[in-house]
């Protein structure tokens, strides 16, 4: 995988364009200036919280005993049930009823941008290649960079583009990641399977 690859899964994960209506609705209580405060600070929590995955990723599954073809097929499934949840969407909406007053850490920066998906994305990609860490942080800052562009200039796409439309291309990203998972499990089950009769040939 390379880094536009792997910046690309991550964009598509992070799903910015799907978080427009709920970022609008969680920030429209707030004044002006307050919102591109609180908005900063929550993209900044979630992607420290991204980073530490990345670069914890390893150690955690190493303490925990996991083989790395079981976190590909693992990470393969929960992609393809968040590709589906982007295809189909629940009626109740993403988050359902979200409280009011500023939000903290919760939903926004966890786990709207930083969720299960993307925590165990970044973490499949540190614990399958470590000597890629680098690259994978550069992909991370990348798929962040986009994500944090799409959300502060939230207002102006949802007049621009409308809801239909944005809903369009969340299912169309979907689609996407819904065949991205696939090639996940397809790599995960072929690596166990190959791992697993070698040894007897």
């Amino acid at each position: 995988m390379t880094i536009a690859s792997a910046a690309l899964l991550l964009f598509l994960i992070l799903d910015p364009l799907g978080n427009i209506p709920v970022f609008l609705g969680l920030l429209k209580p707030l004044p002006d200036a307050r919102r591109r405060v609180v908005l900063a600070r929550e993209l900044l929590i979630a992607l420290v919280v991204l980073m530490l995955f990345l670069w914890g990723g390893k150690y955690a599954l190493e303490l925990m005993h996991l083989r790395q073809e079981s976190v590909s097929i693992a990470g393969g499934i929960v992609l393809f049930l968040i590709g589906l949840r982007m295809i189909f969407p629940p009626a109740e909406g993403l988050m359902g009823n979200t409280g009011t007053g500023e939000p903290f850490i919760v939903p926004m920066a966890i786990p709207l941008v930083a969720g299960p998906s993307g925590m165990a994305a970044v973490m499949l990609m540190g614990s399958n290649e470590p000597g890629r860490l680098m690259e994978w942080s550069v992909a991370l800052l990348i798929a962040w960079g986009a994500t944090a562009a799409i959300l502060f200039s939230a207002t102006y796409l949802y007049r621009l583009l409308g809801t239909q439309v944005l809903i369009a291309v969340e299912r169309l990203m979907g689609m996407l990641l819904v065949a991205i998972s696939v090639q996940m499990l397809l790599d995960g089950l072929g690596t166990y399977l190959t791992s697993t009769i070698s040894p007897g040939a």
